[in-house]
């Protein structure tokens, strides 16, 4: 038997008291809360299917309860002023709070908690010294937590939004997102219905709008009727409640506060809910994931022995390291939604269908292929969008099917193979059989645009000794091979990224280590005098005069790639090799007219770029890649620098860029996940206004279709996934059913036979 003291009577605190009263009804639960039986300050709670599921594993007569209160609905309304679009199949489930608490506290009393409603408690925890566990479920502004947050590590970031929590009794038969356009900015609503009579109805808006409108200078009363006057033509006539109206003026507004702890556990005190974490409320998952903490640490706590404090320990570290990777996830999801909501003037241009769908996945929880499963004649509307060329076809085309055009040049599809080493040159720079046949192989397979690895402009811009080089007309023939291999067999076409290492150059080949330096080196170059890491070899700064003969260097080497037959030229401007080195002031220490600001800073890549623009065929396109995070902090590149830097390519000439992040310092501390640089590639597009490819981490033709039909990117990279499968995309096509990709007539039997067996595979799993 355990004491357990329980300071909060909220969701959490509730469901953990019924949780260890359910597993052994002789422990002493005592829940302490401040607030009279019944208080609340929020409106509705939205469920998943999967909550559902785990409240009805733990207790199932309090789960009937709340099942039995529940409200229901499938579709999902984006409303921009007049115009709206609705799609179905959503499943959403919401409750009332107030409801759901009064429902837990009954259940918690008839099972012998004691729960001490309008009961202060003390954030002293020598108070509670009678207790073997103290459990702090007091919320977002846990005094407990404050009270010890040197020993909880405790991290709060406070995002820039304001919002405001009403209800109101306008009930909405689908979960609405509302947007209206005021002479200060967009403000919008959050609203789902929760119970039979009454909805939420979260308003929010940027800063500068909530300031700009006056609503800071308002007592609560004018903004609520601000905000009945704004979104009347959604309300119906009905007002807009709050349950806050104990806060003066411009207090009913906040911002969102995004907590984190390292560690949720000291002694025999342990963080629940809210108190060691929260989720923003545009995904709806704070009180979801309360209620399975509280579900896990009673379980943990439920073995036998939990008195002795060496065990008690074991099982908070247990609990804590399981909840805090599912919490981790959903925060990752919240934060990718915040994001959207804050940076909202990106979106607000695209077409509607678009907009919609790019709200809908904001998160990267719901996929393409999910929103099909859900509605698929909604998304195969905005298929047909995507792409005017579905007119006069039976069935639409997935995104990455679709033609992407730059200048005269037109892709055949979205899908590009990105520049990746080989280490496979000859020690002159010469492309070697494998070349032919690698490029060859994935020409074959069906992507849209395959870029070669970067190609030296000189043989001392080589990264290894085994890479390639266009720096004499002798490496030109070799080249020209694969591109007539790949016009003549294929519909892709090709690019060569032409670059020069830097503080990279002269390593030994990747496999044989990373970034180490042959045993005879050769000389190399880089903005300034500084390794590119700690030993590694020193490079020369540039003088005027290197200048000059590397930016001929780089215009040749254009010339020669026009030559060999490649569609397309890319720069490679990133990754800390020589035009990057410039670029970021990790790498950049001059104090001439070459260093410093920006501008200066970009004065030489901008040379290199309007030369090569100059002597490139004037219908080829030009990329430039660049590293939009040196993920250094401040100190480095940061994303809205890299808008900056997209925009000065462009005016000379950039049609595209190719929008990748890191390795300007080996101390980066990149945030790996899936489609993890996809958010620079989303900013450069819709802030510089400019075409973009998105890579890094992208693996499925879903992730692939969700950074399409979102307008996060124009193209899309997939690399390694290319390695170990030359024909990824004429795969995904046969997955997809598409029968418009160009295939290579040897193998267009093999290519017919996939997408029968993947659409019997569908047929099948259907059925099922």
């Amino acid at each position: 038997m355990m004491r357990v003291a329980c300071l909060g009577g909220g969701p959490a605190g509730l469901y953990f008291a019924i949780s260890m009263k359910l597993r052994d009804p002789s422990h002493q639960i005592d829940v302490f809360e401040r607030n009279r039986a019944g208080d609340t300050f929020g409106w509705g709670v939205v469920f998943s299917d999967q909550t559902v599921e785990n409240l009805t594993a733990n207790d199932p007569v309090s789960a009937a309860i709340i099942a039995d209160n529940f409200a229901h609905w499938d579709d999902i309304t984006v409303a921009i002023g007049e115009d709206a679009i609705t799609s179905s199949g959503h499943g959403f489930i919401g409750i009332g709070r107030k409801r759901l608490l009064q429902i837990l506290t009954q259940r918690a009393l008839e099972l012998g908690v004691n729960v001490r409603f309008e009961t202060e408690f003390s954030a002293d925890l020598s108070a509670y010294g009678d207790y073997d566990l103290i459990v702090a479920a007091d919320g977002i502004n846990s005094a407990i937590r404050t009270q010890n947050e040197d020993k909880f590590g405790v991290d709060i970031q406070t995002r820039r939004n304001k919002f405001c929590w009403l209800g109101t009794t306008r009930l909405f038969d689908a979960f609405a997102f509302l947007f209206e356009k005021t002479e200060h900015g967009w403000v919008w609503a959050h609203a789902y219905k929760f119970d039979a009579t009454h909805s939420t109805f979260i308003v929010e808006c940027s800063p500068e709008t909530w300031e700009g409108l006056g609503l800071d200078k308002m007592e609560q009363a004018e903004s609520i009727a601000f905000c009945e006057k704004l979104f009347a033509r959604h309300l119906d006539g009905h007002a807009l409640i709050t349950n806050a109206s104990h806060l003066r003026g411009s207090a009913a507004w906040i911002n969102f506060r995004r907590i984190l702890c390292d560690k949720w556990s000291f002694d025999n005190v342990v963080l629940l809910g809210d108190a060691a974490h929260t989720a923003h409320f545009s995904i709806g998952s704070g009180t979801k994931l309360a209620l399975e903490d509280a579900i896990k640490l009673a379980q943990v706590l439920s073995r036998p022995g939990m008195a002795d404090p060496a065990n008690l320990r074991e099982a908070l570290a247990e609990y804590e390291a399981e909840r805090h990777v599912e919490v981790l996830k959903i925060q990752n999801s919240a934060r990718n939604s915040t994001d959207w909501f804050e940076t909202l003037d990106r979106y607000l241009d695209f077409d509607l269908p678009q907009f919609a769908y790019s709200l809908m996945t904001r998160s990267q929880r719901v996929a393409h292929e999910n929103l099909r499963l859900r509605d698929k004649a909604w998304l195969e509307s905005l298929e047909r969008w995507f792409w005017a060329g579905n007119e006069g076809r039976n069935t639409p085309v997935q995104p990455m099917f679709t033609p992407f055009a730059l200048r005269d040049l037109t892709l055949a599809n979205r899908v590009v193979v990105p520049p990746m080493l080989t280490y496979s040159a000859e020690p002159d720079g010469h492309a070697t059989m494998f070349h032919e046949v690698h490029y060859g192989a994935r020409a074959l397979g069906g992507a849209g645009l395959v870029i070669t690895e970067m190609l030296a402009v000189s043989p001392e811009g080589r990264a290894t000794s085994a890479c390639p080089g266009m720096w004499e007309d002798g490496q030109i023939d070799r080249w020209r091979a694969i591109n007539t291999f790949a016009h003549q067999h294929t519909a892709t076409k090709t690019c060569a990224q032409l670059g020069h290492a830097g503080a990279r150059a002269s390593c030994r080949p990747g496999h044989e280590g990373y970034d180490v330096p042959l045993a005879d080196p050769w000389p190399i170059l880089s903005a300034s005098a500084q390794a590119w890491r700690e030993g590694g070899l020193t490079p020369a700064a540039l003088t005027e005069t290197d200048m000059d003969r590397i930016l001929a260097d780089f215009t040749a080497a254009a010339r020669r790639a026009d030559a060999a037959g490649f569609d397309m030229i890319e720069l490679q401007a990133g990754h800390g090799f020589l035009l990057s080195s410039f670029i970021t002031p990790v790498m950049n220490r001059r104090t001439d007219a070459y260093g410093g600001s920006l501008e200066s800073r970009l004065r030489f890549p901008l040379r290199v770029a309007a030369a090569v623009r100059a002597v490139w065929p004037a219908g080829k396109p030009m990329a430039v890649r660049i590293s939009a995070n040196d993920w250094v902090g401040e100190a480095g590149v940061t994303p809205a620098e890299a808008v900056a830097i997209a925009e000065a390519f462009k005016a000379v000439g950039a049609d595209i860029i190719d929008v990748s992040a890191g390795e300007t310092a080996p101390r980066a501390r990149p945030t790996y996940g899936r489609m993890f640089q996809t958010p620079f590639a989303d900013q450069i597009r819709n802030e510089a206004h400019m075409p973009t490819m998105a890579v890094g981490n992208i693996t499925q033709p879903d992730q692939v279709n969700s950074i399409l039909m979102a307008g996060r990117a124009d193209l899309v990279a997939v690399g390694r996934p290319h390695l170990v499968d030359p024909s990824w995309t004429l795969h995904a096509a046969a997955q997809a059913g598409e029968e418009g990709q160009f295939v290579p007539g040897p193998y267009a039997l093999g290519q017919v036979q996939a997408r029968q067996l993947a659409g019997q595979a569908r047929d099948s799993a259907q059925r099922a």
